[in-house]
């Protein structure tokens, strides 16, 4: 009788609690794989060069100095220390529009 009393005694496991350790279990296994796939995605992204042709010489009117350049896919913008932007194309050899810039 002593060791009946020592004995564990077996109790079946509710439907709904063996539900919600599989879910937990399941939404774990979903949340690690989704962490490491964004982590994955990042090194790939952060990984690829970044490629920008620039153009050897762009030629500024007589008296003009560049203070600032930006770059689109199509254009080039050079900004002069005469609030003046000009805009090429992607060679920068055609000017395509010059842009008077007037302070207040």
């Amino acid at each position: 009788m002593a060791d009946m009393d020592n004995a564990p005694i077996e109790v079946e496991e509710p439907a709904n609690l063996r539900f919600l350790r599989i879910l937990v279990t399941v939404l774990t296994v979903i949340m690690i794989a989704g962490v490491a796939l964004i982590i994955a995605l990042l090194v790939m992204r952060l990984q690829r060069p970044v490629t920008m042709s620039l153009p050897d010489t762009i030629t500024l009117p007589q008296g003009t100095t560049a203070t600032a350049f930006t770059r689109s896919t199509d254009w080039i913008a050079v900004v002069t220390d005469d609030n003046r932007i000009f805009i090429y194309d992607e060679t920068g050899e055609t000017l395509r529009q010059e842009i008077q810039v007037t302070t207040e």
